[in-house]
């Protein structure tokens, strides 16, 4: 096995997630120089992380502002999704051949900063999101009308308190025993923003992408200031049932905020500062009564690994009757993953 393919292995049991605990390249390669199968000099370690940490497949990413590595939580999946929740200038999907690539950059960090606001504001709320990212990865013009960029479970048979939420196995029970569901989910498209060349489009990708869920949702990150398009949304919604929300977030205010990995792992009371930011506006509410349809989970699980992933996390938080949070399941996973590696190996 090859340097990099050893350290794509080593380094996700290494490194931080949080990029304020970031490790600086000498204490790095300290800490992976026991673990390799073969003697690196510290200079090709020290080359092979700063071009590890330009490809955004690989585990390693360095701080933009500063020193140190961490574990990198934007791939290429969550960058391709992120691209897949804005627009260029003509109205047309975002397309670096359209856009420049120092324009592409801007707006890309922009959607992956909205993404975590977004999932941290749903945490605070005490709801839990679930990311839809490889699916804009392949066959991304058909996914875009079949599948959500979040899901986000409600758990009815949860109790909450200020800091945390738990399953109560005795509502759990009692559900079971009625045949009722133990969770509300809602099905989420993320947007920038909103104009009146893609409105449409937009709202009929939100409402074609729920048609399994409880509810629909799009959320919008800019402010709408256009008293039309606020009409337009409101006919739509009231017509199909979809919920539009605003968060009041500008491009300007975005652009200010934390690199997304920070905001993902900010504390609660850390994360205030950035909630304070928020204006949120709901234009419309989602239709309600409308049951969610867990057969279609299983059968889009078959062929898409988004779906696969999130019937897996809702599986495994209803067999162990506990609230598992998305970052909790993928952290399983991944240790899952690196102890076959190791077994095989």
């Amino acid at each position: 096995m090859n340097l990099r393919d050893q350290l794509k292995e080593i380094l996700p049991d290494i490194l931080p997630r949080n990029p304020a605990q970031a490790i600086k390249g000498t204490e790095l390669i300290e800490m992976v120089k026991h673990r390799l199968k073969q003697d690196y000099s510290d200079a090709t370690l020290r080359y092979h992380f700063s071009i590890m940490s330009c490809d955004p497949s690989s585990p390693i990413a360095k701080v933009e502002q500063g020193q140190g590595y961490y574990l990198r939580t934007s791939t290429i999946h969550t960058m391709n999704s992120a691209r897949n929740m804005f627009r260029s200038d003509s109205g047309e999907s975002s397309d670096s051949s359209v856009m420049g690539s120092a324009d592409m950059d801007v707006t890309l960090a922009r959607a992956s900063k909205f993404r975590a606001v977004v999932q941290r504001y749903l945490e605070a709320v005490q709801q839990f999101p679930f990311s839809f990212e490889e699916s804009f990865s392949t066959d991304v013009e058909a996914n875009r009308w079949r599948v959500p960029d979040m899901a986000v479970v409600d758990w009815l048979t949860a109790d909450s308190s200020d800091d945390h939420v738990t399953m109560d196995k005795r509502k759990l029970e009692i559900t079971r025993r009625l045949g009722e569901s133990p969770m509300r989910v809602s099905s989420v498209k993320l947007r920038l923003e909103l104009n009146h060349s893609s409105v449409l489009e937009d709202l009929h990708q939100t409402l074609a992408s729920s048609e399994w869920a409880n509810a629909g949702e799009l959320l919008i990150a800019a402010s709408i200031n256009d008293q039309r398009l606020v009409e337009e949304i409101r006919r739509f919604a009231a017509r199909y049932g979809i919920g539009v929300i605003s968060f009041g977030l500008d491009a300007d205010v975005l652009d200010d905020m934390p690199e997304p990995a920070a905001i993902e792992n900010l504390l609660p009371g850390e994360f205030d500062s950035i909630q304070s930011l928020l204006q949120i506006r709901r234009y419309a509410a989602p239709e309600s009564g409308k049951s969610h349809d867990w057969q279609h989970i299983v059968n889009a699980a078959l062929e898409n690994n988004d779906f696969a992933r999130f019937e897996k996390w809702v599986s495994k938080s209803l067999l162990e009757e506990r609230v598992i949070t998305a970052r909790e399941f993928e952290d399983l996973e991944r240790s899952k993953t690196s102890v076959a590696q190791e077994y095989v190996a």
